[in-house]
């Protein structure tokens, strides 16, 4: 009786571990999406995978619709490039379409912009997972494989373009020009004309310093002499205008008597060009006085002839055998 109490003990915990075992193992089977369809899908990248392994979750945009299956590297033997071709599980578990995941569907994403990335998982541990994304605006490149899967295009991360522009740059050549720099610089400082600059420096800040003070003081001394001449632009300017319509009126009235002096100038030259006509009566009797006056002029000529030849016909009169 006391022989049969363990072995019944054992027993019953053994079926209670059973039961425990098989209940978690049903939860892993519904967490994990087993039993949903799957579709098998490959992915090419030229880059290090190191952090990357299988059961790494395959995620679009942050929600894990499968797991990476496998990791292959394959060689190039004639170009000696080396790829890593990952394989991956993708399950419609996760993910409500109007059609179930298929090839054919899948197929249709890449047309979209689905393409695949590396990314990290946590800094932490430097784990890597599979990050699905649309980007439209990337080329579909596909990598020469032998594989009956559908391969899904790769692009690189942020991080891995940063990398490669890290690992082209020539570290030996960019010393050598730091180097150089640096040798130029100290050649540079000692130069005799460098170490002198600091008390040209000096100098000069004492000759700003003095100048600046003369300028004070000269402002200083000026002060009452501007304030007076401003003053006295002031009133004069208060004199100019006070002046202004007494001069404006002034000026109106020198124009009104040029006007008037310009009108009576103007018919006093047209009574001139009246008088001074070749058929005016002033021009004809100015012709006759003057044809009078020449006929005057012989006859006072021939009178003193006949006085020079005859003064006593002043006395006598002219006699008659005279011309």
């Amino acid at each position: 009786m006391n022989d049969e109490h363990p072995h019944s003990v054992a027993i019953g915990g053994f079926i209670i571990g059973a039961l425990l075992i098989a209940l978690a193992t049903l939860l892993f089977v519904l967490g994990s999406g087993v039993g949903a369809e799957r579709t098998r899908v490959v992915m090419v990248f030229d880059s290090s995978v190191k952090g990357l392994s299988v059961g790494a979750p395959v995620a679009l945009r942050g929600v894990e619709i499968g797991q990476v299956t496998g990791i292959n590297l394959i060689l190039d033997s004639d170009t000696a490039n080396l790829i890593m071709l990952v394989e991956a599980d993708v399950s419609s578990a996760n993910v409500q379409s109007t059609r179930r995941a298929s090839e054919e569907m899948i197929d249709d994403l890449i047309g979209r912009g689905l393409r695949a990335q590396l990314n990290l998982q946590s800094l932490l541990t430097g784990l890597l997972y599979v990050q699905l994304d649309f980007h439209p605006d990337t080329p579909v490149l596909l990598a020469q494989i032998d594989s009956e899967y559908t391969q899904i295009p790769t692009i690189p991360t942020g991080l891995e373009k940063f990398t490669r522009q890290i690992e082209s740059l020539d570290i030996a050549q960019i010393a050598a020009d730091v180097q150089s720099i640096a040798a130029g610089i100290d050649q540079f400082i000692g130069q005799e004309e460098f170490r002198q600059l600091p008390q040209e420096l000096g100098k000069t800040l004492t000759g700003v310093q003095t100048l600046t003070a003369e300028l004070q003081a000269a402002v200083a001394s000026a002060g009452p002499g501007l304030e007076q001449v401003l003053a006295s632009t002031d009133k004069l300017v208060n004199q100019a205008s006070d002046a202004l319509p007494t001069l404006n009126t002034m000026l109106d009235q020198n124009l009104a008597t040029l006007q008037d002096a310009a009108a009576a100038f103007e018919k006093t030259m047209t009574e001139i060009d009246g008088l001074v006509a070749p058929d005016s009566a002033t021009t004809y009797q100015l012709n006759q006085a003057l044809r009078e006056l020449a006929l005057a002029g012989r006859a006072l000529q021939l009178l003193a002839k006949t006085i020079e030849e005859q003064p006593e016909s002043l006395l006598r009169g002219k006699s008659e055998d005279q011309p």
